[in-house]
């Protein structure tokens, strides 16, 4: 099968002012050493709050932010060595979803136009053959003739993520990085549109990258799921054995709060050195030892955890 995408050490460290007139600034590890590989045809999962860096990481990868170190290599080639040129030859096999269908569309260009443009501009499809083919995507995201003239702001939620989905698969990527997709969508059209991705990855081998906050989306649609927190990996592992057998107390947080069943835990706020457990104000099973170093992912297996407890 091989891997489509291999991801090693990845850290994004972004310099911040405590207040709007304080001269000091704090670095923030939005992405923290972070390492994973995506198998050609599969559905990686990643979830977190909000603020736990998934979105940084989805972005660093597809180097809308330069990360400060690490590699992400496609397809054997390192990303982060290539120069521009290299890459927009290579993001034709790369395409993204963002959360705001909305935004991400031209509100001035009709919605044929919108899907026509990636087509015409990696010499896909002839003018001849454009229609035709802007037809075919239509269909396969579940949109009809009718909405070839319409703008942006004639349609949906849901009918504007379909069109994003179209102009992404426009270019038959092999890699779709799809952030928070259906997080601005009423819970019913969620439905719909997780179910078309499910279909458009049983139809193709595309690989995906799901980020959502939501646990029960993600067990819906991956293969595997990786758990972020602070900008860190605490738990990885196929999906069935993260919901069956969760090993890091944040993951078992997350999916408590997804069954309606979580009790917060008082949080110390305790003042850490660097050199700590993120998670440990806020663990339930904290310990005088889980102070004393950051836990690196181990594991046996694909099956892995960031957590002294688990491991002892």
């Amino acid at each position: 099968m091989g891997q489509v995408l291999s991801v090693s050490e990845l850290e994004k460290t972004y310099e911040v002012r405590k207040t709007a007139f304080s001269a000091r600034k704090t670095l923030i590890k939005a992405v923290d050493k972070v390492s994973f590989d995506l198998d050609r045809g599969k559905t990686l999962g990643i979830v977190g709050e909000s603020g736990s860096g998934k979105s940084t990481l989805a972005r660093c990868l597809l180097l809308l932010e330069r990360p400060d170190r690490g590699t992400v290599k496609f397809d054997g080639q390192d990303l982060t060595a290539m120069s521009e040129k290299k890459l927009r030859d290579v993001r034709r096999k790369i395409q993204v979803i963002f959360q705001d269908p909305y935004s991400s569309l031209n509100p001035r260009k009709r919605i044929f136009d919108t899907i026509a443009e990636p087509i015409l501009f990696h010499g896909i499809a002839t003018k001849d053959g454009l229609r035709e083919k802007v037809m075919d995507i239509f269909q396969g995201v579940g949109l009809d003739e009718d909405f070839l003239d319409k703008y942006p702001h004639e349609m949906s939620g849901g009918q504007r993520q379909r069109v994003a989905i179209g102009r992404a698969l426009a270019t038959n990527p092999s890699l779709l990085v799809a952030d928070e997709p259906v997080s601005s969508l009423d819970v019913s059209i969620q439905a719909q549109i997780v179910n078309l991705f499910i279909d458009i990855r049983e139809r193709s081998e595309i690989s995906m990258i799901f980020v959502s906050h939501d646990l029960n989306i993600v067990r819906f649609i991956s293969d595997d799921i990786m758990v972020m927190y602070r900008g860190r990996v605490v738990e990885k592992g196929t999906k069935d054995e993260v919901f069956s057998r969760p090993l890091h107390p944040y993951t078992r947080m997350l999916i408590a709060a997804s069954q309606g069943t979580f009790q917060a835990v008082k949080d110390e706020g305790r003042a850490l050195a660097d050199a700590s457990c993120d998670y440990y104000s806020r663990c339930e099973k904290r310990e005088p030892r889980c102070t004393q170093g950051v836990p690196e992912l181990v594991g046996t297996g694909d099956h892995k955890t960031a957590c002294f407890m688990e491991r002892a």
